[in-house]
């Protein structure tokens, strides 16, 4: 029997990233298998990656309103903390209103909404009254850890001038604590929320009190796939070069290993923060560990780079799900990574990869034993190809999708 064919409206304000490519791969699946996919966004939205129009039945952009000083701080300075944003939340709150008006009087089936770079829970979910859903990647997040490692950064610029700095803090943290109040507020207007792992599961059920269903994301294995290039002699780590990604501790890490067999480290992201560039590029001279950083490389160069890679080395703190592993595994390249967070779903150990506690030799030795053992390491690669390809592909996930879709219709009309 054929699946039945649903109209949904999907609401987006994401970054470049994860998040991004999991909603592109969504999209994707869905128009592919006949469903009306029409994406509503604010300006601010980034479709400069992963285009959505590329894929989506119809893309329709909302204008958002300048702020003039926000724009002119960004025009003085040439380095901004991240958390001041280049326009007011205010605007943004007005623009989405306006979407949800509209989505309101049409005739969608649902309404997918993802999050929002700006307010992490989407504003937009406060001022719909048709059926939607909430796909969390994750809650603000307040670990601890998390400012431990960003009090590491390498200090530059205006904001972390020592006469500056004390204000910049008390600045952040009233911000920090402002967004986190307000995540929360706008999350009990969720009635219906997914999560991309049970790591996220637990932790939206702690921090907004509600249920969500795991809905795992999963691969375009078209795309990424083993070309059965030759090895090169180094590691690779993907993802935004800042300090929750845990760089510097890869870094440590591949220093404990002999100077004879050390492998460089190659690091992919979609963006970076000045300062821990800088930083990590001196750990790295410090340490002896041959470094090289890249940013916005096209997929294909991406792809590339995993199938020549030995291993793919993967520590963020906490991270709540993550691609790269998929993507690794999907190219034949093992992982190693700490045992920590989304990862604990996806690499299975000893079979797709290694995976260690966070201890700096622990984890070296596990990248020594893939470059001395060439029978684990194939073993692994192989492995984690059927891996993809039998749980993670685009079909699996985006049959996930839609049974969750279905579950919420269904839960919909019975309470109507």
């Amino acid at each position: 029997m054929d699946e039945k064919k649903y109209k949904i409206a999907v609401f987006h304000n994401l970054p470049s990233g994860g998040a991004k490519r999991s909603l592109y791969t969504y999209i994707q699946y869905l128009t592919n298998h006949g469903h009306i996919v029409d994406v509503y966004i604010p300006e601010t939205a980034n479709e400069e990656y992963l285009p959505l129009e590329e894929v989506a039945s119809s893309v329709k952009i909302y204008e958002v309103k300048k702020s003039f000083w926000r724009e002119k701080l960004y025009s003085i300075f040439s380095y901004v903390p991240a958390i001041i944003k280049r326009v007011s939340v205010s605007n943004v709150f007005k623009t989405e209103q306006k979407i949800a008006e509209e989505l309101n009087n049409s005739d969608y089936d649902i309404i997918y909404c993802e999050q929002d770079q700006y307010t992490m829970t989407p504003v937009i979910l406060k001022y719909l009254k048709k059926t939607n859903v909430y796909y969390c990647q994750q809650p603000v997040r307040t670990d601890q850890i998390l400012k431990k490692v960003n009090d590491q950064k390498e200090k530059i610029g205006f904001f972390n001038n020592p006469l500056i700095r004390p204000f910049s803090n008390y600045f952040v943290n009233y911000i920090e604590t402002k967004d986190y109040e307000r995540d929360k507020q706008l999350a009990e207007y969720a009635t219906n929320i997914l999560a991309n792992s049970y790591f996220s599961h637990e932790s939206i059920l702690r921090q907004y009190g509600k249920n969500a269903y795991v809905s795992y994301i999963g691969l375009d294995t078209d795309k990424f796939q083993n070309f059965n290039l030759k090895r090169e002699d180094y590691v690779l780590s993907v993802g935004t070069c800042i300090p929750p990604k845990g760089y510097d501790f890869l870094i440590r890490a591949i220093s404990h290993i002999v100077i004879e067999k050390r492998p460089r480290l190659v690091i992919v992201g979609n963006s970076s923060d000045e300062g821990w560039v800088n930083y990590l590029n001196k750990l790295a001279d410090e340490n002896a560990v041959d470094l090289t950083i890249q940013t916005m490389i096209t997929d294909e160069d991406l792809v590339r780079l995993y199938n020549k890679a030995t291993a793919v080395v993967y520590s963020p703190y906490l991270e709540p799900f993550g691609y790269v592993p998929l993507e690794a595994m999907a190219c034949g390249t093992p992982v190693v990574g700490v045992k920590e967070g989304g990862i604990k779903e996806t690499v299975l150990h000893k079979k797709t990869g290694l995976l260690t506690q966070r201890d700096e030799k622990d984890f070296a030795a596990a990248i020594e034993l893939l470059f001395d053992d060439e029978e684990l390491w194939e073993k692994l690669s192989q492995t984690g190809i059927k891996y993809i390809d039998c749980f993670w592909s685009l079909d699996h996930a985006g049959k996930r999708l839609i049974k969750n879709i279905e579950r919420i219709l269904e839960k919909e009309e019975e309470n109507d």
